[in-house]
């Protein structure tokens, strides 16, 4: 029985090669179609397997990107609104990705733009050896840096928001003035080049970037000023009675307006300072006056006020002089009520060390 299973399994293989085709051993015209049929299913085997794991490695490599997104997403966002880190590499990632740091009545602040102030004023702090980065009383000092910062650029975020509504506007050319002025020193004036290379080494700014600080700073004064209808009617006020009487003293002029509110200060120089002393533009005022002549009503470029200067007395590069400042207040006091009436939130925390710093 078994030698005849035997024999009847070999005689059935014998038949089924006997009814297999055999592929040609040559390639003609009449049998390329049979070998291009054969070389085509021999591949087939190997076809779906590799598109099952090229679909497989798509789909991990789309994990992977979105873990990886997530992941760096999680640390950029501690290492700016937790850790506070104000390196070079995180600023230039928030000019890439705007960011906030904080916002004024739902009108946002770039966090890039925190960041190039405050690192221009701990360069400037740290460069000219008026801070000390070191220990408690170094984050002491940088906390405070932070807080005058991030309270500037409030200001200014609110100030730009006020600026569209009464169609306030700067110009290249505002800008440019304001530099052609700051570029005057007592032996001439410096060129742009040296000029810029000059305000990249003290305060870290590129030509661009100072334009932009000047900018909003420019902007910011003219909303203070359109604001302040009380220091426009003040400074009217003072003006005619120094039309009225040109040799009135100053301090007296200041003196009849004292008390607990008042807004009207006097001050002096109290020594000859440089005719192109960096005071707001009043030494130069003062220069184009003659001795204990008071000049009309003048507009600080620090746009604290409305100055009224008196020329003490001037030599070849020195100029000494008194004056009365009616000062702003009003935009003070509406950036204040939007902090009280929570319209201002802030992303970092700063903590308060105002008494701190005046205390040292």
């Amino acid at each position: 029985m078994i030698g005849k299973g035997i024999m009847k399994k070999a005689f059935t293989k014998l038949k089924r090669k006997k009814h297999e085709k055999v592929a040609p051993s040559r390639i003609t015209n009449e049998t390329i179609a049979e070998h291009r049929e054969k070389i085509l299913a021999g591949g087939k085997k190997f076809k779906y397997p590799h598109q099952y794991v090229r679909h497989k490695l798509v789909i991990n490599a789309i994990i992977i990107a979105a873990v990886s997104l997530v992941v760096l997403t999680i640390i950029a966002w501690w290492q700016l609104y937790v850790v506070q880190n104000t390196s070079e590499f995180m600023y230039r990632m928030t000019r890439v990705l705007p960011v906030p740091v904080a916002s004024v009545e739902g009108e946002q602040m770039r966090y890039s733009d925190y960041l190039m102030r405050y690192r221009s004023q701990e360069l400037w702090l740290s460069g000219t050896g008026r801070m000390n980065l070191d220990g408690k009383e170094g984050d002491r000092q940088l906390s405070y840096v932070k807080r005058s910062v991030l309270d500037g650029l409030i200001a200014d975020t609110y100030a730009a928001k006020r600026a569209k509504e009464l169609n306030i506007t700067v110009s290249d050319n505002d800008i440019q003035k304001i530099i052609d002025q700051k570029r005057a020193t007592a032996t001439g004036t410096i060129s742009q080049e040296v000029y810029n290379a000059s305000i990249k080494d003290t305060l870290g700014y590129s030509p661009d970037e100072y334009r932009h600080i000047l900018k909003q700073s420019l902007l910011r004064q003219r909303v203070a000023y359109s604001l302040d209808k009380k220091a426009d009617a003040l400074q009217k006020e003072i003006n005619a009675k120094i039309l009225a009487d040109p040799a009135v003293s100053l301090k007296a002029l200041a003196d009849g307006y004292a008390g607990k509110e008042s807004t009207i200060v006097y001050g002096a120089s109290g020594i000859m300072v440089p005719k192109t002393n960096q005071d707001g533009g009043l030494s130069q005022l003062a220069v184009s006056l003659k001795d204990n002549e008071i000049s009309k009503s003048f507009r600080s470029t620090t746009g604290d006020g409305y100055y009224f200067v008196r020329r003490i007395e001037k030599n070849d590069r020195q100029v000494s002089y008194e004056y009365v400042v009616v000062n702003l207040t009003e935009f003070s006091k509406d950036v204040a009520k939007l902090k009280k009436d929570n319209k201002v939130q802030e992303f970092i925390s700063i903590k308060e060390v105002k008494q701190e710093q005046e205390k040292g």
